[in-house]
């Protein structure tokens, strides 16, 4: 087979999956063990039918022989006995040996009735014994008992030749059956060596067979597998610059290719990670670098801002002290609607900065014993609950780890919601409720006040969003706000439970201690108090 003809079979074995593969071996295996398994069947066979044969016929056929010719010599005893003697007694063997004959012969005969050589041989003994017992044995026989007969004992001379010829017979066919016998064993001899010579290649084709199908998995599984695998390692240590080189069946080889192409597309997308990290992290930069410019004016600003409003409510209060004989009643209220801007400018502008310090300062996170934070909030809400007529009930809280400013700001805001939007006429009744839930602490706080209508439960929770005008019920709307941050900066969330109609119903989590206390800010408040002096 020339070069040419050889690239196109090994491509075309190339192509072979591991199933194929597999089915081939095997296949083949299954075949070749057919194929001496049916030489041994048949080496087997033959050597139970030689067996069977020297047990059950050639054996027993020469036996049978034997005993024939020592039933025909006591015939031929007992004639000759009685014809010299006259004596009865000795025709008792004759008669014997004729039952034993036709015995011995009917066996042999059905010994031998496949064998025409051998019923031959039985004929020409039955043949002599008829000519024996015709001429001599029957007519001796016959002679009257009591004195020897002349006539008989002259037959009896003539009958030695006679018998002569039986024993010539015998003789013939006790050696043809020996030399059968012995044909038999030396079937059986080599019939046993050729048994053993087959057997004995198919336990060494056996393990030919087994050493070759471990190889060929070794070679064509196992090491591509163990290649791949290697490689594969080399991959997920954090070389993924490493190629896969396919080896193996077809199969193993698209494994291969189908992981070199996972992992050109991880190198692809780990640049990409790697670009946009790089890109998030001068974002975070920018972030962190413009929080602090925020805080920072947010800090600025409340020093800066609540300094001129001072001054205005203050000297617009001296300006109504001082002239207000000389204002008429409209001068008055405008010189009211200045200051009563001005102290709430002051309020919002405090709300925001405490709403910009939640989980940016004061992370002081400790033990605090919730039961004692809502009994102080009780106390510093003492004033607008004694003139709403309250009452403020709590299950047993339990003891956080968390911010305690935050944690009186959190019960500040929603206990004064409760008692502020309360229906007129009716005294608020607020509860607080808590109970462990998932590894969480879940609290309630329920009144009886207005409500919140369901599709307002988001928007309540955004800054600066209020569902009422300034003159229904004061307050800047940061309240809800900062209890959400504050909440979400403890591990929990808070929503409104949209199924309560009797009033409101506040529902928050709080973790028992905070996942991540954030970093302190980029400038410290110290920092920014000098600042705002100095500009002062």
């Amino acid at each position: 087979m020339t070069g040419e003809d050889q690239r196109p079979r090994t491509r075309r074995l190339a192509a072979w999956t591991t199933r194929r593969w597999l089915r081939v071996g095997v296949a083949t295996s299954l075949v070749v063990l057919t194929l001496l398994g049916a030489v041994g069947g048949v080496v087997l066979g033959r050597t139970q039918s030689i067996s069977d044969d020297l047990t059950d016929v050639r054996s027993p056929a020469l036996s049978t022989a034997f005993r024939l010719e020592t039933a025909l010599v006591n015939q031929e005893t007992g004639i000759r006995g009685y014809g010299l003697t006259g004596t009865a007694d000795f025709l008792t063997p004759y008669r014997q040996g004729l039952a034993d004959q036709e015995a011995h012969i009917r066996s042999i005969r059905e010994l031998v009735h496949g064998d025409p050589a051998r019923l031959a041989d039985l004929e020409a003994v039955e043949n002599a014994v008829a000519r024996w017992q015709e001429r001599i044995a029957r007519p001796v026989a016959a002679a009257p008992a009591g004195a020897p007969s002349p006539a008989a004992a002259e037959r009896l001379a003539d009958g030695k030749a006679a018998f002569d010829d039986v024993r010539a017979a015998l003789e013939n066919q006790q050696e043809r059956f020996r030399a059968d016998r012995v044909r038999a064993r030396a079937d059986l001899e080599s019939t046993m060596v050729l048994r053993n010579w087959v057997f004995g290649a198919i336990a060494l084709l056996i393990v030919a067979l087994a050493a070759l199908v471990f190889e060929g998995l070794r070679r064509g599984i196992n090491a591509p597998l163990e290649h791949l695998g290697a490689e594969a390692r080399l991959i997920a240590a954090g070389d993924f610059d490493h190629p896969i080189t396919p080896t193996g069946p077809a199969d193993l080889r698209r494994l291969s290719g189908e992981i070199e192409s996972m992992r050109r597309r991880l190198v692809h997308e780990l640049a990409f990670t790697e670009e946009a990290r790089l890109r998030l992290d001068a974002q975070a930069a920018d972030l962190q670098r413009s929080n602090a410019e925020l805080e920072q004016f947010a800090y600025v600003a409340s020093h800066d801002l609540q300094e001129p409003l001072r001054k205005v409510s203050s000297f617009t209060q001296l300006l109504k002290r001082r002239y207000g004989s000389q204002l008429d009643a409209r001068a008055d209220q405008y010189i009211d609607f200045a200051v009563d801007g001005a102290n709430r400018m002051q309020v919002l502008i405090n709300d925001l900065l405490n709403f910009s310090r939640v989980g940016r300062v004061h992370n002081a996170h400790q033990s605090v014993d919730l039961d004692r934070t809502v009994d102080e909030t009780l106390s510093a809400l003492s004033v607008p609950i004694e003139e709403a007529g309250a009452e403020i009930t709590h299950d047993p809280l339990p003891t956080l780890v968390a911010d305690p400013s935050q944690m009186v700001m959190l019960w500040q805001n929603l206990i004064g919601n409760a008692v502020k939007f309360r229906r007129p006429g009716e005294a608020p009744r607020v509860h607080i409720a808590a109970a462990r839930e998932d590894g969480l602490w879940r609290f309630t706080v329920t009144d009886n006040g207005i409500g919140i209508p369901p599709e307002y439960a988001e928007k309540i929770f955004v800054i600066f969003q209020r569902l009422h005008t300034k003159d229904v019920y004061s307050g800047s709307g940061i309240g809800l706000a900062m209890c959400k941050k504050i909440v979400e900066f403890h591990g929990g969330a808070i929503t409104i439970d949209p199924d309560y109609r009797d009033g409101a119903r506040i529902t928050f989590t709080l973790a028992p201690e905070p996942p991540q206390i954030p970093g302190p800010s980029a400038a410290p408040e110290e920092v920014l108090t000098a600042e705002a002096d100095a500009r002062r």
